[in-house]
């Protein structure tokens, strides 16, 4: 009743979205900050990104 009153669907208000896996790109990015202790985010950012990861 409360979601006709507002105009919303029932469908939309118990929306969960899926979240995808980061799993794997977080263990590559965790294996790259154990060997290269000196690098920041950016650039193992990139690295991983020409890796071919998402």
């Amino acid at each position: 009743m409360s979601c006709a009153i507002v105009g919303l669907n029932r469908c939309a208000y118990y929306y969960q979205p899926k979240l995808p896996d980061d799993s794997v790109s977080m263990s590559v990015l965790s294996a790259f900050t154990d060997r290269h202790l000196r690098w920041g985010f950016p650039k193992c950012f990139n690295r991983i990104r020409k890796l071919g990861y998402k």
